[in-house]
Parts: structure tokens; C-alpha cells; sequence
């Protein structure tokens, strides 16, 4: 069973940035691609991005394309989001799950329907 660990949240200041961590256990973490999601309240989730698990290719959503990276160390069986810019738009509960499918270690299909969801953590940009 994967379990991943979000955190990294916080509240920011339009224009700020912010750095979200994805903690794994219980897994060879580089098997999985680990995507991040985000769900604000009365909005549908969305995908924000992607990353495989040789860390060799990522995606990301138009939305925060040239704002956001991810990234992922293997060794610390983390993956992280750098986000900056943000907006106030930005402003959501963002999740890391895994890819379950069967091509696990890439982000195929993208966006994936993880099969569980572990604890958000919470992003708010305001001034």
C-alpha cells in the first residue's frame, strides 16, 4: 500500500511562494509516478501536475504552467511543488497520490484516477 504525506501549506501573500512536500512509506518510491491535485471549495478537483517515477518527465496544467514546478527526490522518497506567484486563485487543498494504473511509473493517463486520497494540505493566498 502507498501512503503519501502532504504537507508544506500555508498562508501567502499574493505574489508569494510556497514549497509543498509529498512524504512516501511503504513502497519502492520510484515505481510510482506522484501526481499533485488541488480541490478549492464549490470547485471540481483539479490536476495540477505530474512527475514519472525516474523523475524523466512531468506535466502540468496549463493553469500554473511557468509558476509551479515539481520535482522529486528518490532518495528521500519525496516529491515536492514549488509554487510561485501564487494567486489568490491558487488557493485550495492540495493532495499527492500515486499512479495505480497500470503504467505506475509514468504519468499515463494524466490526469490518473488515484485510488485513495491521504490528508491535504491546506494553501490559502491572500492579503
Amino acid at each position: 500500500e502507498v501512503q503519501l504525506q502532504a504537507s508544506g501549506g500555508g498562508l501567502v501573500q499574493p505574489g508569494g511562494s510556497l514549497r509543498l512536500s509529498c512524504a512516501a512509506s511503504g513502497v519502492t518510491f520510484e515505481d510510482y509516478a506522484i501526481g499533485w491535485f488541488r480541490q478549492a471549495p464549490g470547485k471540481e478537483r483539479e490536476a495540477v501536475a505530474c512527475i514519472s517515477g525516474s523523475g524523466g518527465s512531468s506535466y502540468s496544467a496549463e493553469s500554473v504552467r511557468g509558476r509551479f514546478t515539481i520535482s522529486r527526490d528518490n532518495a528521500k522518497r519525496t516529491v515536492y511543488l514549488q509554487m510561485n506567484d501564487l494567486k489568490p486563485e491558487d488557493a485550495a487543498v492540495y493532495y499527492c497520490a500515486p499512479n495505480m494504473g497500470r503504467l505506475n511509473r509514468l504519468c499515463v493517463p494524466w490526469p490518473y484516477e488515484p485510488g485513495s486520497w491521504g490528508k491535504g494540505t491546506q494553501v490559502t493566498v491572500s492579503s
